[in-house]
């Protein structure tokens, strides 16, 4: 009697979670599911439930037989037990540790006994310049860092086997006594020298012959790094699993950190740009029109409408003229034009006269008798900078309170209770 075929069901799904077509190699899978897993691994901080699915995808489609039946019947078939059953009981992180005979950061051992620790992170300041946050840009940037030494996969011995460290006795850190003084100790303790803190040592007979029994050899790797437009001062730009590789540990990751370079004509706040233009008062009043040069080299032609007069410290905005947006580089922001107005250090009469002539009269308020002139008494003006004047007058007043705290009678009286 023979059984009736399964109905077909979703066979698509775990292709879909290590993200690659099913006409994958097995060397597409094994790439696509170590990037997947080392973004998603626990001890970095990655969703467990995500971890569980890659392992049992990648368990699923890297056995041929099982492959096969996934093709032909779907998940549900896997489930029912054909092929030997759906593999979901196996631990993704035995499946993490061995699926490249070992760890892909050197543990080789399962997690289940010992919880890998997670390597530092690395950071890079990446300086950009105004222009290119505006635009957009790519950079390759040529690093160095230390990778599992390939001859002995970072075990450091030409056996891979190594003796337990009798500095330490394995436990990689020794504790030192410091006499402090009469029945006073401090304990100290501090990675054992003898070993560098890994609790084991290696024979010089059988030290690995490319990385001397360091484990890690040093490696250049270029990264290119894609700065896209709108990004701000301050963010980062993360490459996971790319830093520097250790035994038994987690890879951290290298993290480029954008520093925005300082613009000689634009300042930046948010998505606005700010820029000063200083107008001759001529100008301030009549009309005026320049050209400004954009970030991207455009040439953007300000002026004003007729008749307009700009008055000193005031400003103008154009829209969709300032910086794109994060991820939405098609919007922007505004660009702001402050405007300094220059007024001329003196005038001559002519000049004086032409301009009462064309300007609205003096108010009559400010228009004086000679009677009422000769009654008032003259009076100089000077120019002051009133930043330094308020700066004197606070340390002034700072020096008074000073000086008359110590003229107050008692004041002897309460330093003497204060020594007491």
């Amino acid at each position: 009697m023979f059984g009736r075929a399964p109905k077909k069901s979703d066979n698509t799904r775990y292709y879909e979670i290590l993200g690659v077509s099913q006409s994958a190699s097995s060397d597409d899978l094994k790439k696509a599911y170590k990037k997947a897993a080392i973004k998603n691994h626990p001890d970095k901080g990655g969703d467990p439930e995500k971890f569980k699915e890659l392992a049992h995808a990648y368990e699923v489609l890297s056995d041929p037989e099982k492959r096969e039946i996934y093709d032909q019947y779907g998940e549900d078939a896997l489930k029912e037990g054909m092929g030997g059953g759906g593999g979901g009981g196996h631990d993704p992180f035995d499946i993490f540790s061995s699926f490249f005979g070992g760890s892909p950061f050197g543990g080789g051992g399962s997690s289940r006994g010992r919880r890998q620790r997670r390597g530092e992170d690395v950071a890079h300041a990446l300086k950009v310049s105004l222009e290119d946050l505006y635009l957009g840009t790519s950079k390759k940037l040529s690093l160095s860092r230390n990778v599992l030494c390939s001859k002995c996969n970072g075990k450091g011995s030409k056996s891979g086997a190594s003796l337990k460290c009798s500095g330490c006795q394995g436990s990689g850190m020794k504790v030192s006594i410091r006499h402090l003084g009469p029945s006073m100790i401090q304990q100290m303790q501090h990675p054992c020298n003898e070993c560098k803190g890994t609790g084991e040592t290696i024979s010089d007979r059988d030290r690995c012959t490319q990385c001397k029994g360091e484990k890690v050899v040093q490696e250049k790797k270029v990264l290119e790094v894609h700065v896209e437009k709108g990004m701000q001062n301050g963010q980062k730009i993360t490459f996971p699993g790319e830093a520097d590789e250790a035994p038994e540990t987690v890879t951290g990751d290298i993290v480029f950190v954008i520093q925005q370079k300082e613009h000689p004509k634009f300042k930046r706040k948010g998505e606005d740009l700010f820029v000063e233009h200083t107008l001759p008062l001529t100008e301030a009043l009549c009309g005026f029109q320049f050209v400004l040069t954009h970030l991207d080299g455009r040439q953007l032609l300000i002026k004003s409408n007729p008749g307009e007069v700009v008055k000193p410290d005031s400003f103008k905005a154009i829209n969709d003229e300032g910086m794109p947006m994060y991820q939405r580089p098609f919007m922007k922001g505004k660009l702001y034009i402050h405007f300094n107005v220059e007024f001329p250090e003196s005038l001559n009469p002519e000049q004086v006269k032409a301009l009462e002539a064309a300007l609205p009269g003096k108010p009559s308020a400010s228009q004086l008798t000679d009677m009422e002139v000769d009654e008032c008494e003259e009076t100089t003006l000077h120019d002051v900078n009133m930043e330094e004047e308020m700066r004197r007058k606070q340390l002034q007043a700072q020096q008074e309170a000073y000086d008359e705290d110590d003229d107050m009678p008692g004041g002897a009286q309460r330093v003497q209770c204060a020594q007491q």
